[in-house]
Formats: C-alpha cells, structure tokens, sequence
C-alpha cells in the first residue's frame, strides 16, 4: 500500500458545556496526539483538528442550570477547555469553534448540497411541544418517571439512576422542564437522512473492506445496526439554539448533523490561517483521514457521517479507532455524580513549576496511555498511577538515564565518548541490535494504533539498558592515582557510549507519548528538536564523540505516599459534596416551587377519568426496582394488578387492607415486565412524602368517586 500523501486527524468534538475529565482524555485526544505527534516527526504532512461542540440541548442546558445564557456558558467553557489540552501537551493544529461563523456557513451549506440532490426526506411528525412557552420540547426538556426503575426525575433520552436509554414516550407522567406542565403533542416538519438507503455501502464499506484493519468494537457495533435495520434519522429539530436552517425560521441542524462538520469547517480555518488549500484535505483520495473517538461516538463516525461525507463527494475515514470506556476507583466515571478527574483538577493539583510541571503532565499521559482501554473497559486508580509512576517511570525511564548521565561525569568528564569497535563485546553488540530493532517495533504499534504496545516497547528499550549497565558495571572498574588503565578506560568509554547514544534514541522513541520529557531530555544532551527526526531512530552515532553534556536532572520526581491520599480523599469529598448538593436543590425545589396549574379543562374531560375505590390486598417489592411496589387491588368487580412508585415511602406490610383511589379506566402500560392496570392517586407534601388519596372511613370496594 503506498503510503498516504497528506494525513488529516481528528479528535472528537467535546462539549463546551463544562470541565472534561481525563476518561475523556485516554479515549480521543492522547492516542490521536500520539499518532500526530509521530508522523510529524516522519515529516509526514499533517492537520490535526479538533474544537468545542457549542450546540446542542445540553448548552442551554447547563445555561439554565448556572443561571446564565447558552452563548456565556460557550464562552466559558471554551478556552479552559482549550487551556487544558494544553498543558496536557495535546498539540492539536487548530481547536476551533462551532458557534463561529464559518462553521455555520459551511454546515449550511453542507446542507443545503445534500437536500438539494433529493438525499434528505422531510416528513411531518408530532412532537412533544411547551404550550406554555410555545416551545417544541427536546427529549432533555422532558421529565418523567422511569417506566425501568420508577425514578421519577429520569429525562426523556435516559434515566441518570438505572442509565437505560429512553424516549418521551417511555416517561410516565412526563412534564416539561421549562414550565413544569404536562406537553402536548404538536405537528411539526422535518429533514431526515434516510439511512436506510445505505445499508448496502455500510456493508460493502465496513464489514468486508474493514473487517480486518478496523477495531473489532467498530466492526460489531456497525454490524449490530445494520442487522437492526437503519432508520432514517432527523437531521432537523425545533429550537433556537443551533446552526438556523437556511429559509426556515424556528429550525436548527440536529447537532450529531453540525458537529463532525466541525471537522470540515476547523480544516477551512486552519487553511485560512496558514495559508493552505483545505479541499485536498477532504477530497483527494491520496488522503488519510482518522477519527480518534470513544466508543459512545461509532454510530455516528462509524455509520451515519460516513453516509453525510459519501453523499457529499468527500473522502472517507481510512479507520476509527475507538476506545471502550475508562473507570475510576471500581465505578463508571461521572461528572453529574461527582465521580471523576477533571482535567483542569488535575492540573491545577499537579502541573505547576513546583509540583514538577511537564514532567507531570506526562506522568498523566503515560498512566492513561499504559491502561488505555484500547479493546476492553480499564481503570484508573490513584495507586495505580503512583505504582506505575514509581515502577516505571521512575524506576526504568528516569533511573536508566539519570545513571548514564550521572557516570558519564563521573568516569568520562561530562563528554560523549569514544567507541572502540575492537573490543566490543556480545552485550554490546545486543544492545545495538535492540536500539536498531526498537524503532521497527514501536512504528509498528503506532501504525496500527496499538499505543499500549507501542510505549510498553519504548519502556522495555530502556528496561534493557538498565540490565545492560548491571551487567557491565563501569562504576567498578579500579582507578590508579585518578586514572584507569587503558583497557578499562576502553570499556567503560564503550559502556558510557552506548547509553548514551540509547539516551537519543530514547528522546526519540518517548517524544510521540511523554513531549515534555523529550524535550528534557534534549535539553540535557544540548541537542536540537531536529534530533527527534523519526529518521533518526535506531542510529548509534547520534552523540558526537567529545560532545559535553549538561549535569544530570531527575527526569521525574518522587511523588509521596500522602499526595495519593490527599487525592483519594478528594474524590470521596467531591462525591458526597455532589450527592449533598442534589439533595439540596430537590429539598429547595419542594420547598419553594411556585405551583405549576395545568392547563385548563372542562367538565366533559375530567368525567372521562373512572375513580373508584379499593383495597389493597397484597404488596410486594419488584425486583431491582427500587421505587416499585407491585400491588394486587380489589375493585369489587375484579381484582388487578397496579405497579406503583411508592415503595420508598410505604412498606409492603403496611398498606395490606388500606383502601386507595384508583384511575380505573387508565390504559395497561408495562413496568419492569409487569403489566399495570390502573394508578392510585397520591398527594405529595412539600417534605416529599407521599399520602394516599382515600376515603376517612371504609367503604365498598368499587364505589365511584365524583
């Protein structure tokens, strides 16, 4: 295969919607920086792009949450976003902007191309709609009871208790977030893109011209929606938040539609700025193009912006390397519950001249890349990083080139000796054989993004060096009068040598993954960047016989055992604040919540509603729901059963022979694989309780209640 004439690179879009934690960063942005970064040193030419995802619901969102407007929270979150990959040494060539104007003309005009070739449909569905605020409702502007687990404040996309996926129409008793009434549903148009004329390609495309080069969680995901069938998907939703759709007042592009343009519109601005022409980018077969992405992101860089880029006459991704999901400390990391490492956290705790700076920064980039979790879900744990730190960093990387430095002083005043080829020996001649074999090892890891392998190799090269010092012991050669003999001065000048000429290839080989230790390291050899050339790698005669080097530095500090703690207890405090902080707001909510009236209605609405009364007869928890109680309930003229979201409030034996009122005439609807036939009224207090709605003295079952 020839090799590709220019690369472009992207990251996944992160949302500008607050701080991104660093599960954020093992999964899309330090494995594309690693790629980048080595095939800018092959002086491959490169564009590696990246920005913040400013639409969507999940902006006005967190606006509404911090009190504020969508286009403040943007502009908040956007350069410390930016900042943070930064000081983490993500070296992108343009993070840009979604909300910019050129993204906008080029969204629009993308889809424009697309709907004026007849490859989008538009169709009239009826959407949930506000009539309060005269607003058509996003599956996060609803709320409701989970029909799952009976949470009762799950949104219309997902329940954030039992995290199963969700639609409106799923939600009992959904309301609308923005004036606490129960919507409507309402007529309204949309564009689709109807993915299921494209199954055939996706077929072609991926399951048999990628099968083998691709990550099999890509491959199978891609495969498990096409033996579900493609849908068409709307490109198109009613808000005011968004890229606006050309002549069409009131609609936006969908964002999973406008955000992978980003990639297109970051390529125009890089363009812009340095003067290039970005259409070979993204037209010209003899292009790269690879999407670095978390596995929640394959749908949508896997299937459906493929689909957008083929219709569009672009190129295609050449690969999608996605990575499964990152734990933290035995839990799935999450910011809404306070369970997570927030990049600028990190920062500010460890990345300062005091507290090691760069060096830390590329402490965080080597844990994340040794436990990235490239085929199956990994963990992060603060003793694991402090082991791996220690173990490895520390111990084999800093260890190996603080000790040939450090001799190099000692034995062979400060200079790079010579190397005498007439008594070289088999461990040296290993020894150039693995720093001649390392650079073949480690392109191809990176070539088949395969970066755990591909620092393990750069990690063991220094491991060997370290038992080659062992076994050659310089430090023990005799000295007489100052002075070695002439055979020991050749020894140890051939020692010194060759790990120091290991010390360049190492610069070499760590840059693509530790930056910052790289350019250490060439600061302590007194070398330029151009040293780092990939094409230098395996050389022995990098160093020049007589060269003076710089005194020796600790390429990483000691972290003590007590700065892990103080992080492990963060993380608890920062949990239980959050947790505090809910319960808070709920509590305030309860309190202090202006009732919402429903919308009005008249006499003939209300008697369609069958209130009758009944006994309740047993009660039983359902199982893994922690809010449901199934209930058998005696009407008189029949017995049912009713699942009701009431057992955080009630015990089973408690309510045995209490008499309760009942929506008789309520359509069955299935909880947790029950069906529930009927709902009992309840009265909530401000403290949240729940009181049931009977009669202050017992009557018969079945009684009608007016």
């Amino acid at each position: 295969m020839n090799q590709p004439k220019r690369y472009l690179i992207t990251s996944a879009l992160p949302y500008a919607n607050g701080l991104k934690h660093i599960g954020h960063l093992a999964g899309a942005y330090i494995p594309a920086d690693i790629y980048a970064r080595y095939l800018r040193q092959q002086k491959r030419d490169v564009v590696f792009v990246c920005g913040s995802d400013e639409h969507g619901t999940a902006i006005p969102i967190q606006a509404m949450k911090e009190g504020t407007t969508a286009q403040a929270i943007i502009d908040k979150y956007h350069p410390i976003i930016e900042q943070n990959f930064k000081d983490l040494g993500i070296e992108f060539d343009i993070y840009h902007r979604t909300s910019s104007p050129l993204h906008h003309e080029t969204a629009q005009e993308f889809f424009t191309a697309l709907n004026n070739k007849g490859d989008l449909e538009i169709k009239e569905t009826e959407q949930f709609y506000d009539e309060a605020t005269s607003t058509f409702l996003a599956d996060r502007f609803i709320k409701g009871t989970c029909p799952n687990c009976g949470y009762d404040n799950a949104y219309g996309d997902q329940c954030e208790k039992c995290g199963k996926s969700l639609s409106p129409e799923e939600l009992i008793n959904p309301v609308s977030t923005l004036s606490g009434n129960a919507p409507i549903k309402k007529a309204t148009k949309h564009w689709y893109l109807p993915l299921n004329r494209h199954e055939d390609f996706l077929l072609e495309w991926v399951l048999k011209e990628h099968k083998d080069d691709w990550r099999a969680n890509v491959v199978g995901q891609v495969k498990s929606w096409i033996d579900g069938g493609l849908q068409p998907r709307a490109v198109t939703r009613d808000l005011d938040w968004g890229v606006s759709l050309p002549n069409e007042a009131g609609k936006v592009l969908y964002v999973w539609f406008d955000a992978p343009i980003g990639y297109i519109s970051a390529t125009k601005q890089w363009a812009l700025n340095n003067g290039k022409d970005w259409k070979p980018y993204w037209y010209n077969e003899d292009t790269k193009l690879v999407h670095f992405i978390g596995k929640d992101n394959i749908v949508f860089h896997a299937i459906i912006f493929p689909v957008m880029l083929k219709l569009h006459g672009n190129i295609l991704p050449s690969n999608v390397p996605s990575n499964e999901f990152m734990n933290l400390e035995g839990d799935k990391m999450s910011t809404s519950r306070g369970w997570s490492i927030e990049m600028d956290d990190y920062i500010n705790d460890w990345i300062k001249p005091e507290n090691g700076g760069g060096q830390m920064a590329d402490a965080l980039r080597y844990y994340l890349t040794a436990i990235a979790p490239e085929t199956k879900d990994s963990e992060f744990t603060w003793k694991g990083f402090h082991t791996s730190y220690k173990s490895e960093l520390s111990d084999i990387l800093g260890n190996f080139v603080n000790r040939t430095f450090v001799l190099m002083h000692k034995l062979c005043n400060g200079k790079v000796p010579v190397f005498h080829n007439d008594i070289i020996d088999d461990d040296d001649k290993q020894l150039i054989n693995d720093i001649k074999t390392a650079k073949q090892k480690v392109e191809d890891n990176l070539e088949e993004y395969k970066f755990r392998d591909g620092l393990f190799e750069v990690i063991d090269l220094a491991r060997k060096g370290n038992q080659y010092l062992q076994k050659k012991e310089p430090w023990k050669r005799k000295a007489i009068d100052g002075k070695y003999s002439t055979e020991d001065q050749q020894h140890i000048d051939n020692c010194i040598h060759l790990c120091l000429q290991l010390t360049a290839n190492l610069s070499i080989l760590i840059n693509p993954f530790l930056p910052f230790t790289a350019k250490k390291m060439l600061y302590m050899m007194k070398v330029v960047e151009r040293m780092l050339d990939w094409e230098n790698a395996g050389s022995v005669t990098l160093l020049k016989v007589g060269y003076s080097l710089r005194a020796p530095e600790l390429l990483f500090r000691k972290i003590e055992d007590a700065e892990i703690e103080i992080q492990i207890e963060k993380l608890k405090a920062k949990s239980l604040k959050t947790k505090e902080n809910k319960v808070e707001e709920t509590t305030q909510h309860t309190e202090h919540q202006i009732p919402v009236i429903k919308p009005e209605i008249v006499f003939d609405d209300f008697a369609k509603i069958d209130l009758r009364v009944g006994t309740i007869l047993s009660a039983e928890k359902v199982e893994k729901a922690d809010k449901l109680l199934k209930l058998e309930v005696d009407l008189g003229f029949e017995k049912r059963t009713i699942v009701s979201g009431i057992a955080m409030h009630f015990k089973s034996e408690e309510i045995i022979g209490k008499q309760v009122t009942v929506v008789c005439n309520l359509a069955p609807r299935k909880m947790r694989g029950i069906e529930s036939n009927g709902m009992i009224l309840m009265a909530e207090d401000k403290a949240g309780k729940l009181h049931f709605v009977n009669p202050d003295h017992k009557i018969d079952e079945g009684s009608g209640v007016s």
